[in-house]
């Protein structure tokens, strides 16, 4: 099964050039990120000592998970506020998605359709201990005494719980410690530092490039790709009902590629047979077009 990670076209850049970003917590767009309800007892702080998993799955077991009518005055979210707070300065978390074709998420994380989306092939070594977001109706409210008490590492997966409202992004995850990426100097728009990490050309199996990207960025997204073993389409607006349809541009194991009055423009101005078969299906769109109307 392959993962998918919707972006803009500087990030599509960076991965072809062989980095992506591992965000910390709270550089999130959702607020509840990390923050469950904890129980608290009176013996514990506001500030805790415990130690946590970046691969380890969820815990079979859910004597932590609290009653959803549970209710007490030590329950509520400071001391995971303070947890996500720590968390910031040691983890970064790379979200992708089982879904390669929403609306939504083309809109919010790919520059509403002036990015991209890169599929990856999840079984490499690069996404080990990959995990599935949990979708809840209620925020889950647990004891911390479970975790403080346990003499294992708590996996960070436990606290990765989301609205339902998000379930449409089927989102999968990869942790990472900090220390194992690389500080780029530069901050995001929320202040947080940027890490990232390498990732072997060989985890990007296919780019689809977005109805609205500028012709010369897909022009440029085509020479990085030319060469190299993945596909390209373009998610080009369909002619009937609320649809896109891939045009192919790249298939592997063809030679040269696929040239149709939708992706012409990206070869227009090569020199060539290229060239001439990119103007011929040009003129040809715009020849039916006339004919259409007359």
């Amino acid at each position: 099964m392959a993962l998918y990670k919707y972006m803009t076209f500087e990030n599509l850049k960076n991965v072809l050039n062989g980095t992506i970003r591992f965000t910390q917590p709270s550089a999130f767009n959702d607020p509840f990120e990390m923050v469950p309800e904890l129980y608290a007892p009176k013996n514990i702080g506001p500030s805790i000592n415990c130690q946590f998993s970046v691969t380890a799955p969820r815990r079979e077991s859910k004597s932590y998970k609290l009653p959803k009518g549970f209710k007490s005055e030590r329950c509520n979210d400071i001391v995971a506020r303070n947890i996500r707070q720590e968390l910031d300065k040691s983890i970064g978390v790379l979200c992708l998605s089982e879904n390669p074709s929403s609306f939504l998420m083309w809109a919010h994380y790919a520059n509403s359709y002036e990015g991209a989306v890169v599929e990856f092939d999840d079984t490499h070594d690069f996404f080990f201990g990959k995990f599935p977001m949990e979708y809840r109706t209620n925020r889950p409210k647990l004891d911390i005494s479970a975790y403080i008490s346990n003499q294992e590492p708590v996996p960070i997966s436990e606290f990765c719980t989301k609205p339902v409202d998000w379930k449409h992004e089927a989102e999968v995850r990869v942790v990472r410690s900090l220390s194992d990426c690389k500080d780029i100097s530069a901050k995001d728009p929320r202040g947080c530092p940027i890490f990232v990490m390498d990732i072997p050309s060989e985890c990007v199996t296919a780019v689809v490039i977005g109805e609205r990207m500028c012709i010369n960025d897909q022009r440029s997204i085509w020479k990085i790709i030319e060469s190299r073993d993945i596909s390209l389409h373009l998610e080009a607006i369909s002619n009937w009902d609320y649809k896109f349809r891939r045009e192919p541009i790249k298939i592997l194991g063809m030679a040269n590629p696929v040239i149709s009055p939708r992706t012409a423009h990206i070869f227009s101005e090569e020199d060539g047979t290229l060239g001439e078969i990119a103007r011929f299906q040009l003129n040809r769109k715009q020849l039916a077009f006339v004919n259409d109307i007359l």
